[in-house]
């Protein structure tokens, strides 16, 4: 037997549902998982998608073997993004992170920022230091956002097509403070 409405019952009040944030990470089930040479095939893939100038299989087996810390983000078998690290003296160096363009725009570069800066103060470094071209005010507004400064300029950092060269925006972030108190 199924209930039913009296046809002289008012019909419920539409309730308001928000449009999604663009920038909200969708309901994907990921985890972060070492880099290893098995996956670099994947990673290749998608920094040929991603960059102009991407990493050669060496720039990923040389960070791996001077012990580099190399994370990808996996959504099952799905590479959604993936970090490089250089660890120093009370100081972290971000070499590379990459979002899988198709996974771009959905929050992913700031669940492996979180999880960089954790890491980072687990190896007691007091400093999050990166480059990042000039003319990438997306990845730029995304430092910007995560609490990072603007602290210096790389002339003729990286590389461009015919030869020419593109000057690197040198930022950091103190690590002294969860970067969610940043700001």
């Amino acid at each position: 037997m199924s209930a039913t409405v009296p046809p002289s019952a008012p019909a419920p009040a539409p309730v308001p549902v928000p449009a999604p944030s663009p920038l909200a990470v969708p309901s994907i089930e990921a985890k972060f998982t070492p880099l290893t040479p098995a996956l670099i095939d994947a990673v290749l893939a998608v920094e040929a998608r991603a960059y102009s100038h991407p990493w050669s299989r060496r720039h990923f087996t040389d960070s791996l073997a001077a012990g580099h810390q190399a994370q990808c983000l996996m959504a099952g078998d799905t590479l959604l993004g993936y970090f490089v690290a250089m660890a120093g003296h009370q100081e972290v160096h971000l070499l590379n992170i990459t979002v899988a363009p198709d996974y771009q725009r959905q929050g992913w570069a700031l669940v492996m920022l979180d999880a960089l800066a954790l890491w980072s103060r687990g190896q007691q470094a007091e400093w999050l230091w990166l480059e990042v071209r000039a003319s990438n005010a997306r990845a730029q507004k995304v430092y910007l956002a995560h609490g990072f400064s603007r602290v210096g300029l790389r002339k003729n950092y990286y590389p461009l097509r015919h030869g020419e060269r593109e000057d690197a925006v040198v930022m950091s972030l103190p690590l002294s403070r969860p970067a969610s108190a940043q700001g």
